[in-house]
């Protein structure tokens, strides 16, 4: 046989071995020139060359029994956990609580005709207890009448209360010198965590609402479907707060969230891998800590709530997850460079320690957050050096063989 020939069908099966051939390669891709330019960017054309296989990602098990299920009325934190409102309590609350808890106000909802608008609505509130009502209400509007996603024009920024104070993460005082006991500082401080996280889902659904018709229905349901957790989570802090004998606006807070909601105003993409890939990643690396110090501190009831809503947050990851690969589909890029490229065009830093076996659970590879994990691209490109060197030494090895052979 040839030696070209036969070097050309030993390249061809070591090859077809170890990398198969089902997506691009990506080494050219230049995050400032495909996704600062705009919201979403798809590709032109279909690419034909053949294609290698992308990391296999296996999504939370749970994410369709999430988004299938009812509307979620357990506002209340009750002796058991979470429930509707008691009209008699059993056991001691202030009736400020049970009436913030229990009442509704639809009047700045009833002009609304689609969902953006009504985001736009949340959004534009600053008191944080109406704001929450309102994002309930504004879901449960949307889910039971059917109304359009819709197109809506989000505020700048959203409307906020004259407490807490807004400053600098420097300037956020220690729990020592904060006037709080260790677990309402703690509470409090995850109070503010999710106001802010009704805003950013708000806004992402009413930001990229000019989208509709590239993201899909699917896009805007699930992440109102988040606001409305996020609000649910937030009562109960309030709630709990109350109890304690303390209120939100008690003590400084930072803006860091919002900041980084903000800078990715521009681009789905990035706000998919910012907000819930690593903002609300991180709130499953620090949910387990977070229980352990109120237990230690003795106070089980606040570790319950803080326990049910680390629990409740894997969704919002998983969500953000699903539709940052539905996005990078879309615009025929590799998920795992793509969202490290992101993170880099956008100065966003991945912090540990990581809480491994919740970042599994909802889906998110290890090796996109983690350099101790190396990419399987890399490990692909590795392989495929070793092989290629190994089919050439082969082919010498015989062609110095038919050399060493009698002539025929």
């Amino acid at each position: 046989m040839h030696k070209l020939k036969l070097k050309t069908m030993l390249f061809t099966t070591l090859r077809s071995t170890f990398c198969t051939k089902t997506s691009p390669t990506h080494s050219s891709f230049k995050p400032n020139k495909h996704f600062s330019s705009c919201p979403i960017k798809f590709p032109q054309q279909q690419e034909t060359q053949p294609k290698r296989q992308t990391q296999t990602i296996v999504h939370w098990s749970g994410l369709e029994n999430w988004r299938s299920s009812p509307l979620n009325h357990n506002r209340f934190w009750g002796p058991n956990g979470p429930q509707t409102p008691p009209l008699q309590p059993s056991f001691s609350v202030s009736e400020e609580t049970m009436e913030n808890c229990m009442n509704f106000s639809s009047t700045d909802l009833d002009s609304c005709s689609s969902l953006a608008e009504m985001g736009a609505v949340v959004l534009s509130t600053a008191d944080p207890l109406e704001k929450s009502k309102l994002s309930h209400l504004a879901y449960s509007r949307w889910c039971q009448e059917g109304l359009p996603i819709g197109v809506f024009q989000p505020p700048s920024k959203p409307a906020r209360p004259e407490k807490p104070k807004l400053v600098s993460p420097k300037d956020i005082p220690s729990p020592k010198h904060s006037g709080l006991p260790l677990n309402a500082y703690m509470l409090h401080n995850l109070a503010h965590v999710e106001l802010n996280a009704i805003d950013l889902a708000w806004d992402t659904v009413v930001r990229f609402s000019p989208h509709c018709e590239h993201l899909g229905k699917g896009f805007f349901a699930d992440f109102a479907h988040v606001a409305d957790d996020e609000s649910r989570h937030f009562l109960w802090c309030l709630q709990r707060l109350a109890e304690l004998g303390f209120s939100y606006g008690d003590m400084p807070a930072h803006n860091i969230l919002w900041r980084e909601c903000d800078k990715t105003s521009d681009n789905v993409a990035a706000r998919l891998a910012v907000i819930p890939l690593v903002q609300e990643a991180r709130g499953l690396d620090a949910g387990p800590r977070l229980v352990q110090k109120l237990i230690g501190f003795g106070d089980i009831r606040t570790s319950n709530i803080v326990a049910k809503i680390a629990d409740e947050e894997l969704a919002h990851v998983a969500v953000g997850l699903y539709w940052f690969l539905s996005v990078c589909q879309k615009m025929g890029r590799a998920p795992c460079s793509t969202f490290r490229d992101l993170l880099k065009e956008y100065n966003v830093e991945l912090k540990g320690p990581f809480n491994y076996s919740a970042r599994d659970e909802a889906g998110i590879p290890r090796n996109w957050y983690d350099p101790s994990f190396p990419s399987q691209d890399d490990g692909k490109n590795r392989l495929s050096e070793v092989y290629n060197r190994l089919a050439c030494i082969v082919s010498m090895e015989q062609d110095n063989s038919k050399m060493d052979g009698s002539p025929g």
